[in-house]
């Protein structure tokens, strides 16, 4: 068996509205409750388990989802229609832009915990530029 990643527990201030916040934003299922965690589980089935913690306990972390070109245009519109703040960037300084790295789109976006999201639609170093013409 090749190793996997199966789950991660986020912390968060509210499990509920954190796991609720990104199932709504990426267009998935928030699932039962399991003892202090509330699930959310991707399309490669790595659940994220969101769990209720002191609000200074949470160091911020960053996580990113790759999406198919259809996903990232629902996620957008979902992101736009929330008015949630989004950047083309991961130091939020150029904010309500995207960015096309790696012959993709990506953006950023924070949850209700402080985490830092980020969508893209490439995975990182999966574009190869070609030479200039001559």
């Amino acid at each position: 068996m090749s190793v996997e990643l199966n789950h991660t527990i986020i912390h968060a201030r509210d499990n509920r509205e954190s796991a609720g916040f990104l199932a709504h934003v990426l267009g998935l299922e928030v699932g039962a409750e399991w003892g202090p965690f509330i699930p959310v589980t991707t399309g490669n089935g790595v659940t994220l388990d969101f769990a209720a913690v002191p609000a200074e306990s949470i160091a911020a972390q960053h996580y990113a989802f790759l999406v198919s070109d259809e996903e990232f245009d629902a996620a957008f519109a979902r992101i736009q229609q929330a008015g949630i703040a989004y950047y083309a960037d991961p130091q939020l300084q150029q904010p309500g832009e995207i960015n096309h790295h790696h012959g993709g789109r990506g953006l950023y976006f924070m949850d209700p915990a402080g985490h830092g999201m980020e969508i893209i639609s490439r995975p990182y170093g999966s574009h190869v530029d070609l030479p200039a013409a001559s």
